[in-house]
C-alpha cells in the first residue's frame, strides 16, 4: 500500500499562488462564457436554482461517509476538469447548448474552489489537498 507524504506532495510558495490565481481566472472566464452563451436561459433556471446547481459538485463530499479513500476518489472525479470537458466538448460538437451550459457552470465551480484553496484531495483526509492543507491544524 502506498504511503502519502502530504507535506512534500502539496505545492507551496509562488506556484501555489499561481495555481490559485489560475483558478480565479478559470472561474471568471467560465462565468463570462456562461453569461455569453445565455446559460441561465438555455437551462431555463432562475438565479437561485442556478446557485444551487453551481454547488452540486460539492455533494461529492458525501462520499467521505464511506471513508477518506472513497471520498477523495469521488470528490476528485467531481472536481477535475476532465468531467466538464467530457460533457462540454461533445455538447459543443453536437450543438447541445444545455450540455455546454452545464459544463461551463461546472468549470466555474472548479475554478472558484481552486482559487479558494480547495484542491484535489489525497486519500488520507479531506483537508489534505494538492494545494496544501485546508481546515484547522491537527
Amino acid at each position: 500500500m502506498m504511503e502519502w507524504q502530504i507535506t512534500s506532495a502539496a505545492v507551496g510558495g509562488a506556484p501555489r499562488l499561481l495555481l490559485r490565481l489560475e483558478g480565479l481566472c478559470v472561474f471568471a472566464g467560465a462565468l463570462l462564457a456562461f453569461v455569453a452563451i445565455g446559460g441561465a436561459t438555455v437551462l431555463g433556471l432562475g438565479w437561485p436554482l442556478l446557485a444551487l446547481l453551481f454547488f452540486t459538485p460539492d455533494l461529492s463530499m458525501l462520499a467521505y461517509l464511506a471513508g477518506p479513500r472513497a471520498g477523495a476518489a469521488i470528490y476528485n472525479a467531481a472536481h477535475a476538469y476532465v468531467g466538464p470537458v467530457a460533457l462540454g466538448a461533445p455538447g459543443l460538437y453536437a450543438g447541445e447548448p444545455r450540455a455546454l451550459a452545464l459544463a461551463v457552470l461546472w468549470t466555474a465551480h472548479i475554478g472558484i474552489d481552486r482559487a479558494l484553496g480547495y484542491g484535489l484531495k489525497y486519500p488520507t483526509a479531506f483537508g489534505d489537498t494538492h494545494l496544501g492543507r485546508i481546515g484547522r491544524a491537527s
